[in-house]
């Protein structure tokens, strides 16, 4: 274990608010307990909002709702996203009806799969809060470290059942989300009406008082499959099965999706590989390179305080020699890999015992009962009758996993009942499309993302059955602003909000999820991005290779030059 002292605020006199927040906290104490005791508001302090993050919950308002608010004179619709801690996306069906009713009685009657292969409740008001976060650690889950500046929810590829291997790899992201997931108190103080510690010193043994400077994700792919979007996270492992043996990890280090409109300072970067360890030395290396960035990350400025940005400004050679000298062994040579896509296989598969995985889209991965939809219902029936486990995926999906071969008919008669079986139908740019929450609650966004979706999808696709292309596999991410929730840098299309109706439009990423794209249109409306694909669509049917993707074809072609680079040294003071 990395260990810091109890004092181990750092020294840097130039600290960020937040870093003051953190240290003064009590180790994420704050006042929180009392906040949501007041009955006159139904928000809590600034102060506490911030830290409220490392418990799994953001304070949001519906911003529908704010102007008519502001002219009533009354404060804002507040409410909380609640966030879940849920190592690789394994949901249990008792777990999925307790989720389900905590939807429908504390939130706002909707279940939402996020990218990060966890669900988030909508729309929970101050009281219910505190209930709510209770039922789920009764339900053997917790929301601890799902947000905030710590490493959060492990995310990993979402069918370990595959191959024994999978299984095994799965298990060590279940270790590592166990394992570096923070030691405080607090969590159990605030929500479980645990009992506070008294005349003991409490200690974080690896994130000290002021934990990491920025979030900090980890993600395990398991090759020919990048369906975690490996090199999007702070700490990608590949695992390297030969022989139907797990042999260990390669490790990548420095990605991230987040950047800052017109501050060429900050901008998305891919994981850079840096060596390989087998499995009985992986908690030590990833324990390490945690440590190592709370060390030497940016706590003075908050936009360049992601590892990215840290290796950039001291050099990936140094941090890696670093590393090396902490840990007291040398990486190993990277190992030879192939991925070839990072979407999600719909349909059944079978897996190596020979159970059946059944995956269903799930648009945005919103769950809810509207019109004639009822996914919502749906999953709750299936979670009825299932004796396996559901699987959440990092593209906002669902797998129904470990499914019997007696039970296939069962599930397939519920599936179709309640119309979850839309993917069998979808466009090949529909199966593949994510976007973020953006508005009304996420108070980032700039531009809608989920809500507008389905609106341009339907005008895309038109476009595309003009050109012989509705089967097409084409990856369109939407981001409501440049945090770039939704990935949207790893997309062959992509739209990052700008403002109300407006996007910078950026293309040709590649399908497996190992190449940024870059701006195509800067701040256009939808008019202007339409106008823009059309042409883009026209060659791509007439001149594309056999078997090549949109993104490939787009730099192969010319139409899209390629990108210069991105990475701009920061200078910063550590």
């Amino acid at each position: 274990m990395t260990t810091l002292p109890s004092n181990s605020a750092p020294s840097n006199p130039a600290l960020s608010d937040l870093e003051r927040i953190k240290a003064d906290s009590r180790y994420l104490r704050g006042s929180i307990a009392e906040g949501l005791r007041d009955p006159i508001t139904g928000a809590i302090s600034d102060d506490d909002g911030k830290l409220l993050k490392f418990h799994g919950s953001y304070q949001q308002d519906d911003r529908d709702l704010r102007d008519e608010r502001r002219r009533q004179k009354l404060e804002p619709a507040y409410s909380f996203m609640l966030r879940a801690r849920l190592a690789g996306g394994v949901v249990t069906p008792v777990q999925w009806l307790e989720f389900d009713r905590l939807a429908r009685e504390y939130a706002n009657g909707t279940l939402r799969i996020t990218t990060r292969q966890t669900f988030q409740w909508h729309g929970i008001i101050k009281r219910k809060l505190k209930p709510t976060i209770a039922a789920i650690h009764d339900a053997l889950a917790s929301t601890i470290a799902a947000c905030g500046d710590v490493v959060r929810n492990v995310v990993s590829t979402p069918n370990p059942v595959a191959t024994r291997a999978h299984a095994l790899a799965y298990e060590w992201a279940a270790a590592l989300s166990d394992g570096l997931a923070p030691k405080t108190r607090a969590y159990h103080e605030i929500w479980l009406d645990g009992e506070a510690l008294v005349g003991e010193p409490e200690l974080e043994p690896l994130y000290g008082t002021t934990y990491l400077p920025r979030k900090f994700k980890i993600g395990l792919a398991i090759p020919p499959l990048n369906d975690v979007d490996v090199f999007a996270q702070d700490l990608g492992l590949i695992a390297i099965i030969e022989q139907g043996e797990l042999r260990g990890f390669n490790v990548a280090i420095g990605g991230g999706m987040g950047a800052t409109h017109g501050d060429p300072t900050t901008y998305p970067r891919l994981a850079s590989v840096i060596g390989f360890v087998p499995p009985e030395r992986l908690f030590a290396t990833a324990e390490a390179i945690v440590a190592l960035q709370r060390d030497w990350g940016n706590r003075s400025e908050r936009k360049h305080a992601r590892l990215k940005y840290t290796l950039d400004h001291r050099g990936l050679d140094a941090f890696k020699t670093e590393l090396e000298t902490r840990l007291g062994f040398a990486l190993e040579p990277e190992r030879a890999y192939r991925f070839e896509h990072n979407g999600d296989r719909y349909g059944w598969t079978e897996g190596h015992n020979g159970r059946w995985h059944l995956t269903l889209q799930i648009e945005s991965g919103r769950l809810a009962d509207v019109g004639e939809r009822r996914w919502l219902s749906g999953l709750r029936e299936l979670a009825k009758v299932h004796q396996g486990d559901f699987r959440l995926t990092c593209n906002q999906n669902v797998i129904v996993a470990n499914v019997r071969e007696e039970d296939r008919a069962q599930i397939d008669a519920v599936v179709h009942s309640h119309g979850l079986d839309g993917y069998r139908q979808r466009s090949g740019i529909r199966r593949h499309a994510v976007a973020c929450v953006a508005l009304p609650t996420c108070g980032l966004a700039m531009a809608e993302a989920e809500r507008y979706l389905p609106i341009l999808l339907d005008k895309v696709e038109a476009l595309l059955a003009e050109h012989g292309l509705s089967d097409a596999p084409i990856l369109l991410r939407i981001s409501g602003c440049p945090n770039g929730c939704s990935r949207p840098y790893l997309g062959e299309i992509a739209l990052v909000g700008r403002g109300p109706g407006r996007y910078d439009l950026r293309l040709a990423a590649d399908f497996s999820g190992q190449r940024l794209n870059q701006v195509y249109r800067e701040n256009v409306d939808e008019t202007a991005i339409l106008e823009a694909l059309d042409p883009l669509f026209a060659r791509y049917a007439l001149e594309r290779g056999h078997g090549e993707h949109f993104g490939d074809f787009l730099l192969r072609s010319g139409a899209v030059a390629p990108a210069p680079s991105r990475r701009i040294p920061v200078e910063v003071t550590v």
